[in-house]
């Protein structure tokens, strides 16, 4: 058994060793033309702080993928300005498109930021039609490969307050005062717009962050045919009479394809979609919805697509359901399923249980 004295001074000698190799692994500050990477840096960050692009300090590293750096790691940090050589002895980054999985308390600005990118990017790439609706373990693409990596440069400011309102119906730009509650989205669809189309007419960097009280500027062009919902206290068209007077019912109207929500003879909420083409078409008769899924590989003869979300089985194989492959909404585009824009499908997946009857018409 080892003396008392002679374990003291051995954890203590140890106690040395640590703390040595940690200051050696994590010094304070760059040394020359590198930076060792600490603890919660990230490559933005890093990017930011000595002037260059995310782009040039990840080609400098070979770094294929901006969010996979290390404490410790020591980075090359390229001359501000030019267009940096690849790390000596390594290839050129790979061309492997980027994505990540959205975690909890993510929006989509915290993660465009996060690689150095527009998140009207993401948005686009990933056919987000609702910029404050993304899922924690959604995955999205954030580039489709090295030399795709934005430059991080500082976002341009946001346009100045408006000072002329016209009337709704003029044609012209207008303003909206933001109310308690309310987003970027619910805001676009009451005017026609698409929320990309209002954020980018106020300059807006986060779609995430408006104000309670903050003026935007209302664009002029609306139309019910830019946006996917609308409200029939706003004047768009009613739908078809509902079937069902006590209850829940979704009817689908091949003919203007939209989905239409009811409960207890009310309509809830009206959407825009589309449904199957001449050569695969939707089924119509009176169903209920018998199975969900909130999200399902789909495959058959010409196409694959992983994690088709918020699925509602009301017949066979046909199915309500999001959809991320196209924004060609208003038209018919299926094998036979009912597409939605996938906010949208994600409000009809909450609204309706299982047993909720569905009617298709043309």
């Amino acid at each position: 058994m080892m003396p008392h004295r002679t374990v003291l001074r051995l954890s203590r000698w140890l106690v040395s060793l640590t703390a040595l190799l940690v200051l050696m692994a994590f010094p304070a500050a760059a040394q020359g033309n590198q930076h060792i990477v600490q603890r919660g840096e990230t490559l933005f960050r890093i990017a930011l702080r000595y002037g260059v692009t995310v782009d040039a300090l990840a080609r400098a590293n070979n770094i294929a993928n901006p969010n996979h750096i290390y404490a410790g790691q020591a980075l090359i940090i390229p001359a501000a300005g030019a267009e940096p050589a690849a790390a000596p002895g390594l290839p050129i980054a790979s061309e492997a498109p980027i994505y990540h999985i959205v975690r909890p308390g993510e929006t989509l600005g915290t993660i465009a930021r996060q690689y150095g990118v527009s998140w009207r990017d993401i948005a686009t790439r990933n056919n987000i039609a609702n910029p404050n609706r993304i899922l924690v373990g959604q995955q999205l693409l954030i580039m489709t490969g090295a030399a795709g990596v934005a430059s991080g440069a500082t976002p341009p400011p946001a346009a100045p307050a408006p000072t002329v309102t016209t009337a709704p119906d003029s044609g012209q730009a207008r303003t909206h005062i933001v109310q308690p509650g309310e987003h970027l989205s619910a805001i676009a669809r009451r005017y026609g717009l698409s929320w990309p189309v209002l954020a980018q007419a106020n300059g807006l960097v986060d779609p995430n962050h408006i104000l309670v009280g903050q003026a935007l500027v209302i664009p002029a062009g609306g139309s019910a045919a830019a946006s996917t919902y609308f409200e029939p206290s706003l004047g768009q068209p009613t739908g078809p009479a509902p079937t069902v007077a006590n209850g829940k019912q979704i009817i689908v109207d091949l003919s203007d394809q939209r989905i239409y929500a009811y409960q207890d003879g009310q309509l809830m909420r009206a959407v825009t979609v589309s449904t199957g083409l001449p050569g695969t078409p939707t089924v119509t008769g009176d169903f209920n919805v018998y199975w969900k899924l909130t999200s399902q590989t789909m495959s058959g003869p010409g196409y694959y697509l992983p994690g088709v979300p918020w699925v509602m089985y009301f017949y066979a194989g046909y199915a309500i359901h999001g959809t991320y492959w196209h924004n060609n909404f208003g038209r018919p585009m299926s094998h036979g399923c009912v597409n939605l824009p996938t906010d949208e499908a994600y409000w009809f997946f909450n609204f309706a249980e299982v047993g909720t009857p569905v009617r298709v018409v043309y």
